[in-house]
């Protein structure tokens, strides 16, 4: 995947000063860059890991003087980040997935395979299937029937795709991620423990053997378009509505929906967070990782919960989250230095009774 620095620049809109004919080959960390990388030092902070390596053209900060750093050619980029997701896209080879169809794969004859699809060995595609132009799909995904797939769709290994789930256009989907299992869903004949504490907040009147009846899933799942799904996230399918998740929306490893979930666009969920059933999550919405959710409440538009947070009640819009349970952040920075203190105070408390019960002694 060799380029030069000038059509690197021009895919990155960037501007850049040199020799803008030399090639590089692949992108790297300063100090551990070679003649043919693209050094990766778009903070002053890594300006100094330059010298350690023998890169002779860079990805810099605007304003840095390339020159003095030896270089020969650089690209400046006013938002690294932003300038490293255009790289990466031009770099990134794909997965290798020949093109056509396997003659391991099984499909059933009812599927509908667009053009262009590459599909590998194993793969298991059902009835009534139906896949869009262009997709990729690795081996040992299975499919099931009357599951519906949009355009370029980028599906990796083990993926499991279960009956009915509808994915839009632009699908990528990492090794192991389960959509559409049934969702945990069951009952007792009688009002359960569970129901019970939730009514009384911890009192029990008396505790009985329970037995837990299944609730079937007759629902499924609905993606929308450009949504990105980590390793081994699970998705359920509802009850009887579908678990839905809105376009742009994009699922860290190890991430869990849980059955009737309903999340907007734009969303960024990282690693395990967790969503109960029948939880309604707005557009925009940012979760660190090992959030959680708790059943049967609204999470809205631009909130943004810090790493753990555990969310228990409604959240309205745009607030800032922390803690468990998860508070406004001031709040629980407050809380916490409450909490730091409480050592010293207890101590001064032990103080004062000492002094009270010595003045009482002499009394």
């Amino acid at each position: 995947m060799a380029h030069s620095i000038r059509d690197i620049a021009t895919a990155l809109a960037a501007e850049a000063e040199g020799d803008l004919d030399l090639v590089i080959s692949r992108a790297c960390e300063p100090s551990a860059a070679g003649a043919g990388d693209l050094a990766l030092a778009m903070d002053p902070r890594y300006g100094d890991g330059i010298a350690k390596g023998k890169a002779q053209a860079a990805l810099l900060w605007p304003g840095a003087d390339w020159r003095a750093l030896g270089l020969k050619a650089a690209i400046f980029a006013p938002r690294g980040r932003l300038a490293m997701a255009g790289l990466t896209v031009l770099l990134d080879e794909g997965p290798d997935i020949a093109p056509g169809l396997h003659p391991m794969a099984v499909i059933d004859p009812t599927a509908e395979i667009g053009a262009g699809a590459a599909i590998g060995p194993f793969v298991t595609i059902g009835a009534g299937v139906r896949i869009g132009a262009r997709a990729r799909i690795a081996s040992h995904v299975s499919i099931a029937k009357g599951a519906q797939i949009g355009d370029d769709a980028l599906i990796l290994q083990g993926v499991r795709i279960g009956a009915g789930v509808k994915i839009g256009h632009r699908f990528i989907c990492q090794p192991g991620a389960v959509i559409g299992a049934d969702g945990f869903s069951f009952v007792t004949p009688e009002k359960s423990g569970v129901e019970e504490i939730r009514g009384t907040l911890g009192k029990r009147d008396a505790i009985r053997p329970q037995s837990w009846t299944r609730i079937h899933s007759l629902g499924a799942v609905s993606l929308g378009d450009d949504i990105e799904i980590g390793a081994n996230v699970t998705i359920d399918r509802g009850t009887i509505r579908d678990t839905t998740i809105g376009s742009g929306t994009k699922l860290d490893n190890l991430v869990h929906i849980g059955h009737n979930v309903q999340i907007g666009r734009d969303c960024l969920l990282c690693a395990q967070v967790g969503i109960a059933g029948s939880a309604r999550i707005g557009d925009r919405v940012v979760m660190a990782g090992q959030c959680g959710v708790n059943d049967n409440i609204f999470v809205g538009d631009d909130v943004i919960c810090g790493g753990a947070s555990k969310v228990f009640t409604n959240a309205p819009a745009g607030r800032v989250l922390l803690g468990y349970p998860a508070v406004k952040m001031e709040n629980h920075i407050e809380m916490q230095k409450a909490l730091r203190r409480l050592p010293r105070m207890a101590s001064r408390v032990t103080e004062i009774e000492k002094a009270i019960s010595l003045l009482r002694s002499t009394e």
